[in-house]
This record gives C-alpha cells, structure tokens and sequence, in this order.
C-alpha cells in the first residue's frame, strides 16, 4: 500500500491538513492507485533528476491521472535530488519545464535531502487548490428553483394564480 503522511500546513492564516499518499512510482501500485486518483485535490509527480528512466514514465502517470482523476485535479511536476553533482543530472532542468509547460502544470525541482523547495511545493499545490475552490464557488449558480411564482412585470400578473388539470 502506499505510505500515507499527514501534513497540517498554515496558509493565509488557515490550517490546511494536507493527506499525503506516496507511492514512491511503484509500478505495482499503478492499479490500486486508481480508487485514490479519485478522491484526489492534487498531485504532486514527483520523478528523480538522476533516473532518466523515471523522468519518462511521468508521461504514463499523467495519462492515468487523465483517465482517472478528476478533470480538474491540480498537478505539479517536480524533479528530486536537485542537490545531486551535474555529473550524476540525467535530466536537465530544461526537461522538466518543457515537459510541465507541455502539459501547462507548475514546475519545481528540489532536494529532499537539503530540503531545497520542498516546502514551496506544498504550499504551491496548497495555494492552487484553494484558488480552485474558491473560483469554483463563486461560479456556482444557486441550486433554487421557484415554481408558481407571478413574473412581476407582466400585466395583470398579481391576481393571476395557476390552475391545473381544468379549472
């Protein structure tokens, strides 16, 4: 199963308990992990500068997260071990921002280690899903529905009551 972190964060003067699942990219949690795509707010994809080879399965991720997530889940790409000599870089920064500009989500590169950005990503994914929120409830249309009501400026429109079934 995948490790699950609680994290309560303080943002714009709000706590903000954030529930982490971390499947590390383990494949063998690409089926289960679809029930958890769903109840999802945000996802961070996380793939290692080092590992070339995780680098190119976020494209894979992305296509499940499209599958299954809802459509307007927030996302961020982040490249880790950032801290890591340039000799040992398999993926270049530019990479990273292309492939995130391509699919038009934030990007982050950080260190867990020295804990380089890591905070700012969670407060950005924080941020950005409550933006979200917000926008959407300030769209929403009021769920009322009114029957029977007399339209004010038609004449004649005060007395006038409603008959059914003959009168």
């Amino acid at each position: 199963m995948p490790q699950v972190k609680i994290r309560t964060i303080e943002l714009d003067g709000k706590r903000i308990k954030l529930q982490i699942w971390d499947t590390a990219g383990q494949e063998r949690f690409r089926t289960i992990t679809t029930a958890y795509y769903r109840g999802a707010m945000g996802i961070l994809l996380v793939y290692d500068v080092t590992d070339e080879a995780s680098f190119n399965n976020i494209r894979n991720w992305i296509r499940n997260i499209e599958q299954h997530a809802s459509d307007n889940v927030n996302k961020i790409l982040v490249g880790n071990k950032a801290d890591m000599d340039e000799s040992k870089r398999a993926v270049p920064t530019s990479k990273g921002q292309a492939l995130a500009d391509e699919y038009g989500i934030k990007f982050f590169e950080t260190s867990a280690k020295t804990n380089m950005n890591v905070e700012e990503v969670f407060f950005s994914i924080a941020r950005d899903i409550k933006q979200r929120l917000a926008d959407t409830d300030s769209k929403a249309e009021p769920q009322t529905i009114k029957i029977n009501q007399p339209d004010q400026g038609a004449p004649g429109a005060a007395g006038q009551k409603s008959a059914c079934c003959g009168s």
